[in-house]
């Protein structure tokens, strides 16, 4: 069982990559969260509200948003992640692109940090579901996909040149073939009579109600709501109540890598959840205990209090991991365990191929052919990621395109040459 590193009712104030780096391997039992979409964007809270003061801004752009050491990450060692970003850099554009890196590497993380049997839930919309669904599948693997819930809500405005735009995506992945689904607890209604005949004149027992389907129809927050808080892009308790009631049970570890106005928190909370949460809004905190206190959930001297205001913590720090410091791994199938790289500065991928150039020259390792571009060679693994190959150096090696598609992350460079010589590919 792995070691709980954090407190229960916890906030943390920053940038949630370093919070979630901070948290010990599978001690999550649900991540039900609402990332940014890439609506292009600017979103501010209403000036009067509770949440007066919230704004971020949904627009993102690779030198501003993007760390490089993110980039090298995905590139050696999550093909598919960084195949689906390429893919979408030429169909969608480089914002598009700057995005998927700057929440791949989260989703990453939320994937290290859940239990085998956890689930997550990720709110998107049309702007960027299909890529963030494509995302997904190459970090928490395809046959872990288990539910792509439709949110349809009403009201609002509505366009003459198009279909109106009434739902939002839930796209439910599960990190192992087994995980929490409590279906009786969202069992629904009937929408005919309890006491309905059948052909044969039998009763039939409706008292449990039907099975949920993957639509939720379920307005959003209205103006006039008591559970509005004027944050821009709130989404109502009972949409969270229903997932945290699914897919966890009582005292489970409930994660909000996103918590902006502290639905999630919240709806775990009232459900009796332990949870987390993390938002680089400064007032987030002050959020959560003004909410809480609004449910009857954190006043102070009541005698059928769950909990206290001061049971709410606050923290700028990431935890501190005290497991061995696994990094986020890839949906593949490790034949031996990853060493670590050697000690002394990290190199970037631009750094080693500058390296490897002067001292190799411009030659594929693969093939002997040599080039006057280095445009035509890539950056691959001697012994590949998949087999504990190490990021460093000197397990580095330059390819010509055709030599590192054939390569692929299976065979080592020795494999590559002997696959060429038998092909009759090598260089005269």
């Amino acid at each position: 069982m792995a070691h709980v590193n954090f407190h229960n009712r916890t906030l943390y104030h920053g940038d949630n990559l370093t919070f979630l780096r901070g948290i010990n391997t599978g001690t999550v039992h649900l991540i039900a969260t609402d990332p940014p979409f890439n609506k292009s964007k600017d979103f501010h809270a209403t000036p009067d509200s509770l949440a007066r003061g919230a704004r971020f801004t949904d627009r993102w752009e690779w030198n501003r948003d993007v760390h490089p050491e993110w980039k090298d990450a995905i590139q050696d060692d999550w093909p598919a992640v960084w195949s689906v970003i390429e893919a979408a850099e030429v169909a969608s554009g480089q914002d598009m692109a700057a995005f998927l890196c700057w929440l791949g590497v989260r989703l990453l993380e939320m994937h290290r940090v859940l239990r085998d049997d956890g689930s997550i839930y990720l709110h998107i919309d049309h702007t960027a579901h299909a890529w963030v669904k494509a995302l997904m599948d190459g970090i928490f693997g395809r046959d872990n996909f288990q539910n792509e819930l439709v949110w349809y809500y009403s009201g609002g405005g509505a366009s003459k040149r198009r279909w109106a735009r009434k739902h939002d995506t839930l796209l439910f992945y599960t990190k192992s073939g087994s995980w929490t689904f409590n279906v009786d607890e969202v069992r629904q209604p009937h929408k005919w009579d309890k006491g309905q005949l059948r052909a044969d004149g039998s009763s039939r027992d409706y008292k449990s109600g039907k099975i949920p389907d993957d639509v939720i129809v379920l307005n959003g927050v209205m103006p006039w709501s008591k559970e509005r808080t004027g944050y821009p892009t709130q989404k109502p308790l009972a949409l969270y109540d229903r997932i945290i009631k699914a897919s966890t049970n009582k005292g489970d570890i409930v994660l909000d890598p996103f918590a902006g106005c502290a639905t999630t928190p919240v709806a775990a909370e009232r459900l009796g959840r332990q949870w987390i949460g993390m938002d680089n809004w400064g007032e987030a905190h002050q959020m959560v205990l003004d909410r809480l206190q609004a449910e009857g959930l954190a006043i102070e001297g009541k005698s059928d209090q769950l909990m206290s205001t001061g049971d709410v913590h606050y923290s700028t720090a990431a935890p501190v991991r005290s497991d061995d410091e696994e990094v986020a791994a890839p949906v593949l199938n490790l034949r031996s365990k990853r060493s670590k790289e050697p000690p002394g500065p990290r190199l970037t991928r631009d750094d080693m191929r500058k390296i490897l150039i002067e001292e190799d020259g411009m030659a594929c390792r693969g093939c002997d052919r040599t080039f006057d571009d280095d445009r035509y060679l890539e950056l691959d693994h001697n012994t590949p990621r998949s087999s504990g190959g190490i990021n460093h150096i000197s397990n580095r090696l330059l390819l010509c395109g055709p030599c590192n598609r054939v390569k692929s992350n299976t065979l080592t460079l020795e494999g590559l040459r002997q696959r060429n010589l038998r092909e009759g590919w090598m260089s005269a």
